[in-house]
Formats: C-alpha cells, sequence, structure tokens
C-alpha cells in the first residue's frame, strides 16, 4: 500500500508527478482500489490518554462501569448505533474511535476527537457526574 500526502505548503507539482508515475505503474492484470480523502490531522495520544487515564477512570469510580464497557457505550450514543439482527436488542456502536463502519482501522481526527471527550463530559454531567477536564501541562509519559 502506498500513501502520498498532498498538503498545502508542499511542492504540489513533484507530488502530483509522483502519484501519476505510481499510478502507471500498476499491474494492469489486476483491480485497484484508489481512494482520495481530505487530510485530517489523527487524534493524538494525549487525546487517547486523557480518555482512558482522566475521564473513564473518573466515570467509572463514579458510576461503577467498567473503563471499556463506558468506551462501548459512549461509541454508541456519540457515532450511532447498529442491530446486530433486525428487531433484535443486540447493537454494537456504529464505529469507534479507531475503527470505522466496517471494522477497518480509522482512527478520528482530533478535532472530533475533542467533540467526542466534551460528549463525555456533557452526558455525565447530565447525569450528576463529573469527567475533568485533561491537565494540559501534565507530562506526555
Amino acid at each position: 500500500m502506498s500513501r502520498f500526502y498532498l498538503r498545502p505548503d508542499a511542492n504540489r507539482a513533484n507530488i502530483l508527478a509522483n502519484v501519476i508515475r505510481f499510478l502507471q505503474s500498476l499491474p494492469d492484470g489486476r483491480g485497484w482500489e484508489i481512494i482520495v480523502r481530505p487530510l485530517a490531522k489523527a487524534r493524538s495520544d494525549r487525546q487517547n490518554n486523557a480518555l482512558f487515564g482522566v475521564a473513564y477512570p473518573a466515570l467509572s469510580k463514579q458510576t461503577g462501569n467498567d473503563v471499556n464497557a463506558l468506551h462501548y457505550f459512549f461509541c454508541g450514543e456519540f457515532f450511532g448505533w447498529v442491530e446486530l439482527w433486525p428487531g433484535s436488542e443486540h447493537r454494537r456502536p456504529f464505529r469507534t474511535t479507531t475503527r470505522d463502519e466496517h471494522g477497518k482501522r480509522d482512527v478520528i481526527s482530533w478535532d472530533w476527537f475533542s467533540d467526542f471527550y466534551g460528549y463525555i463530559q456533557q452526558r455525565g454531567a447530565e447525569q450528576g457526574w463529573f469527567v475533568p477536564d485533561p491537565d494540559p501541562y501534565r507530562s506526555a509519559d
């Protein structure tokens, strides 16, 4: 698999020429999937650490729920639910913070992750539970 990043500040002509050369080098004997999408900054490790090191532990302590169960619940509430069988009560989140609707790795963008964290804080507050902001001065170790 090859990836090319076409950034606004990059030498676009050279990158586009490389993309074209790469596409022309693909063997004719098989089909190829080509995906083009806007470049988005993925959520950071610090954001993920805040979710699993600050938000979920605080909620777990206040609710008695397991951190993984909380993540499953909030992913479903934020991204939507999919019934596993029509008419069944069994369901799963449409996607998670790291997997798309097909189960393929697709880490959400940093701004979407920020919205997700804010949503967890809001839902917690609606139930009387406090979810602290991550400490911006804490080291990234």
